[in-house]
């Protein structure tokens, strides 16, 4: 008998309801998983009060941390995360390399491997480790612990900035609430992200998704789960900023977006 995976749904502002995640909850259930922070809206989940309902039905608790870890506090303890994994290049490290925190008491987490062999890794992964990327994200973890109190505050205060000016553009949403300091998508009524995008000319970095999902030409899912309409989907952006981004950079970008946004508008309206 195979797996069964329950999928639940999240409201306008891409969280999930707590007590549809517990009613969900089956006498089987082995796991609630998800991400700490949403790749494509910034959104935050509270993870202390889902663990809170993970440790009451005796299930472990599960995180993709990618997004959050190095921007905001993270801790398996005080979170009540039971596995976490999280990749490097999202904290300035090197491309290709990650880890997974498996919790060794109460509950000890017991995985099976992907990859046998040698039994490297405490038999968890098996195969030649890449230690210049090991020691490199080591190092872009404690130079990212370094930054991160006033890092935080500082690129909170920019998204804010860049916020308050593109929401300025008449029919501009911002999708998502609850989000972390570096990143805001913002929905464009009127045009579609992707003419937005070439009508700045490639001068301002962003996306009209994921990474994950660039090939595709379909509105974001994760958009579209959050109630937006297939017109409004198709006509958001994704800003994130970094450790690098300045103000004036800022500015740039709500002038360009701005423009780009009026010319798009005066040619022809939007067709979905």
């Amino acid at each position: 008998m195979g797996a069964a995976i329950t999928y639940l749904p999240v409201n306008h502002e891409g969280a999930i309801d707590l007590m549809e995640l517990e009613a969900a909850i089956r006498p089987d259930t082995i796991m609630i998983s998800l991400m700490y922070a949403n790749n494509e809206t910034g959104v935050i989940h509270p993870m202390n009060q889902i663990s809170a309902v993970a440790r009451k039905h005796n299930v472990l608790l599960m995180s993709d941390a990618t997004q959050a870890v190095g921007k905001i506090p993270v801790h398996v303890d005080s979170d009540g995360i039971d596995i976490l994994t999280c990749s490097a290049h999202k904290l300035y490290g090197p491309k290709g390399t990650g880890a997974i925190y498996l919790r060794r008491k109460s509950p000890r987490v017991r995985v099976a491997p992907q990859i046998d062999g040698g039994g490297h890794e405490r038999g968890v992964r098996s195969g030649t480790l890449n230690v210049p990327a090991i020691v490199g994200f080591g190092k872009a973890c404690e130079l990212a612990g370094h930054y991160m109190p006033t890092e935080s505050s500082r690129l909170q205060k920019l998204r804010d900035k860049l916020e308050a000016g593109l929401l300025a553009i008449p029919g501009a949403h911002v999708n998502g609430a609850a989000r972390l300091p570096h990143v805001t998508n913002i929905a464009f009524e009127g045009v579609e992200g992707e003419a937005l995008m070439m009508a700045t000319g490639k001068s301002v970095a962003v996306s009209s998704g994921s990474a994950c999902t660039s090939a595709s030409r379909e509105p974001s899912y994760v958009l579209k789960a959050m109630g937006l309409s297939h017109d409004l989907a198709r006509g958001s952006l994704r800003f994130s900023l970094g450790r690098f981004t300045e103000e004036a950079e800022i500015d740039y970008v709500i002038g360009a977006i701005g423009m780009a946004v009026e010319t798009l508008r005066a040619l022809k309206p939007f067709e979905g």
